[in-house]
């Protein structure tokens, strides 16, 4: 099986600070994804206002378990109150169906 590669782009919410916004990114990053079963690489990008979270995954079943980590943790709610909800977009790659 191929890895997943999933990819969420967004825009911060109007007037965030962008070191806050960094914080907790490094915080799920480190204290969420990376404890994850069959997490690969996370990493954060950005270009102008639109921002870029590409994880890499070693099955769809751990991308979505992932995820689901993520919606239940306070590391996630934090990370989605700094992200325009509107702006979110998430693809994956790789052998998801």
């Amino acid at each position: 099986m191929a890895p997943v590669i999933e990819i969420m782009t967004f825009r911060l919410v109007a007037g965030v600070d962008e070191a806050s916004f960094r914080d907790a990114d490094d915080r799920v990053q480190v204290e969420l994804a990376y404890r994850q079963p069959g997490f690969v690489r996370r990493t954060l990008g950005r270009r102008g206002d639109r921002w870029l979270v590409l994880q890499i995954w070693t099955t769809p079943q751990a991308a979505e378990a992932g995820q689901a980590a993520f919606d239940a943790s306070a590391l996630g709610t934090r990370f989605l109150s700094l992200v325009d909800a509107d702006s979110i977009v998430v693809e994956r790659f790789g052998d998801a169906g």
